[in-house]
Order: C-alpha cells, then structure tokens, then sequence
C-alpha cells in the first residue's frame, strides 16, 4: 500500500482483478451469493487488496457473455514478464472461484478447470 498525499487518494498495489458477472442469468444461478462468499474469502485469507500483504480486486460486473452457463467470473492477473493473463470461467462456485483467487496471489497462472474462450 503506498500513503496518499493531500492531492491524491491512496493507491493499493495488485496483482490481479476478478469481475463476477452480475447480468439477470448469472443472478439466477446465483452469482449475488457467489460475490458475497467470494468477497468474505478474500476478506478472511486477507487476499482483498486493501488488506496488509493483500493483493486482489474484486468487482461485480455486467453481463460477460456466458449466460447459460453462470455464475460467470473474469480474471485478470499481471504477469512477472509484463502485460496481463486473462481467464474467463463458466459454471463457478466458491470453491472454483477462490482457487483462481489464490493463484493469482500467489502469482501462478490461472487454473484451466471452469475456462471458456481464448
């Protein structure tokens, strides 16, 4: 975490962002629930970046095209080399969605299980 100045706000380091898909299917496969417990998980292990040693972003997001297949998560995470990794994973729940957590802040590539796309 870097201090912030009288002419700025605080800037909080991360290694990576996940974005839970918050379009009408996602939601009625249960993507409000998969947010909440993903939110409480990168609270309890202290992955949520404004945590001390934190590292991760999340954010609720509209519709990231896999309808029929939500709760849908997307994941960005920096690269050591530069430039950015991207995941898209169908189907979640909270076991899934918080091994992609913890294997962003641990700066491993994402995991292939759940993925969709590219």
């Amino acid at each position: 975490m870097s201090g912030s100045s009288a002419s700025g706000p605080l800037y909080f380091s991360t290694r990576g962002h996940l974005l839970v898909c918050q379009g009408q299917s996602c939601q009625t496969r249960g993507s409000a629930l998969l947010y909440r417990a993903l939110w409480n998980a990168l609270e309890r292990e202290s992955l949520a970046y404004y945590k001390k040693g934190g590292s991760l972003r999340l954010t609720e997001s509209g519709c990231l095209g896999a309808c029929s297949y939500g709760p849908t998560l997307c994941a960005y995470r920096a690269r050591p080399e530069g430039g950015l990794e991207e995941g898209w994973y169908a189907a979640n729940d909270l076991p899934q969605a918080l091994s992609v957590a913890r294997a962003i802040h641990a700066g491993e590539a994402l995991p292939e299980g759940g993925k969709y796309g590219p």
